[in-house]
């Protein structure tokens, strides 16, 4: 997979590509970074890229031109269609499905704007797809494209060591993942649960699937609320609900009669 990312800050996004899964999802070929600085397509000596916003008020706009010509020079570099993503405040929610969506396009393109933002006519005509980060406000794109980069270069096949760990995520199945611990067993801090410990496969599975049906229910009841669950989760759901409340109740000294 190639990204492509439309930056005034090329250095900040190589860097941030260069570690970690993503560094080495590239090392292995398994995906490719290019930045692209629209500044390299300005006109004038100063290589201005934006200007006062009509209507008057503060702030600046990243300008028509360069990127229209940056755009062009952009999908002569590859054959590959293009999807290009303006990451901005008044796109759609960035999820686990739009990640997976966005992994298996053999080419995006991220846009990254600055100032007030991109003009609108070139928003309209070069951007297939808006996409948020969060309910927040950056002083630039490169952040969220860098967020971007993470989610989708992890997915690549071979990226990950082991290629479970992309399932067991949190959100790879709509829901949060369970707890996980290492060594050592016990500590003052307290102790693994004797369920992991133990070997048996089927009650581990069955642990993490009631623990992480359990966090998603305290901790994001929204997702919760949008997934199907079969019987098997509903009951481990109604159990950890149970033993929370008996925990609640122990903790407080009443029992569930008072």
């Amino acid at each position: 997979m190639r990204i492509d990312v439309i930056t005034l800050f090329p250095d900040f996004v190589r860097q941030c590509s260069e570690v970690g899964v993503v560094g080495r999802a590239q090392q292995r070929g398994l995906l490719q970074v290019e930045t692209w600085n629209p500044r390299d397509y300005a006109t004038d000596n100063y290589r201005t890229v934006d200007g006062r916003t009509f209507g008057g008020g503060p702030g600046m706009v990243m300008m028509i031109e360069p990127l229209r010509a940056l755009f062009g020079a952009l999908r002569e570099a590859s054959d590959e269609p293009t999807h290009v993503v303006y990451l901005s405040p008044q796109g759609a929610r960035l999820t686990q499905d739009r990640v997976r969506k966005l992994a298996a396009r053999p080419r995006v393109a991220l846009l990254c704007g600055r100032y007030e933002g991109v003009d609108e006519r070139l928003l309209a005509h070069e951007v297939d797809e808006e996409i948020s980060v969060g309910d927040y406000v950056l002083s630039g794109g490169e952040l969220a494209a860098a967020v971007v980069i993470d989610a989708v270069g992890r997915l690549q096949d071979g990226a990950l060591n082991d290629a479970q760990s992309a399932q067991q995520d949190s959100f790879s199945d709509g829901l949060l993942d369970c707890p996980h611990y290492t060594r050592p067993e016990t500590d003052a801090l307290g102790t693994v649960p004797p369920v992991l410990l133990g070997g048996d496969h089927a009650a581990i599975r069955r642990w993490r699937r009631k623990q992480s049906l359990g966090r998603t229910w305290l901790r994001r009841p929204d997702l919760l609320a949008q997934c199907v669950l079969d019987e098997e989760s509903r009951a481990l759901l109604d159990e950890f609900r149970r033993e929370h409340f008996a925990a609640q109740h122990l903790e407080a000294g009443t029992g569930p009669q008072d």
